[in-house]
């Protein structure tokens, strides 16, 4: 027997007439950023964070880079994160100048394990940056 690793298909046809919705209203009003979805979208999320902030941005790539921007990491700032990533994570370090700083993974959930992080600790050390993975929340 074959077992798919995803079945897109089957999670599209539960959403699919909200979806076509809503690509039939985006590519009518031609407005794919910043347009009105992406401000009902942003206002949904920010309402089901709890937060007054909430932006839409096209990649996890260009996320985790603004929200180091945010945080003013820069040249000699050190972050820290799991060397069992995805290269944006590096990536997004180093184009901001800073140096990644590894913390070794759990071998039971491959996250970062959070029992090396006090011993990788330094004064450069400006962000933790976790990878969430296989759906289980960094510690």
């Amino acid at each position: 027997m074959k077992v798919p690793f995803i079945d897109l298909k089957l999670q599209y046809q539960s959403l699919r007439s909200e979806i076509q919705k809503v690509m039939a209203e985006v590519c009518e009003e031609q407005a794919f950023i910043l347009g009105s979805q992406v401000e009902a979208f942003e206002k949904k999320v920010g309402a089901y964070l709890s937060t007054t902030h909430a932006i839409g941005v096209a990649s996890g790539s260009d996320a985790l880079l603004l929200s180091l921007m945010a945080l003013e990491v820069g040249p000699g700032d050190e972050v820290m994160t799991s060397p069992y990533t995805f290269f944006a994570t590096v990536g997004s370090i180093l184009r901001l100048g800073a140096r990644p700083v590894f913390v070794d993974i759990d071998p039971r959930t491959f996250n970062l394990n959070a029992m090396l992080v006090d011993a990788a600790l330094t004064p450069e050390v400006k962000v933790l940056l976790p990878v969430h993975l296989y759906g289980q929340c960094s510690d």
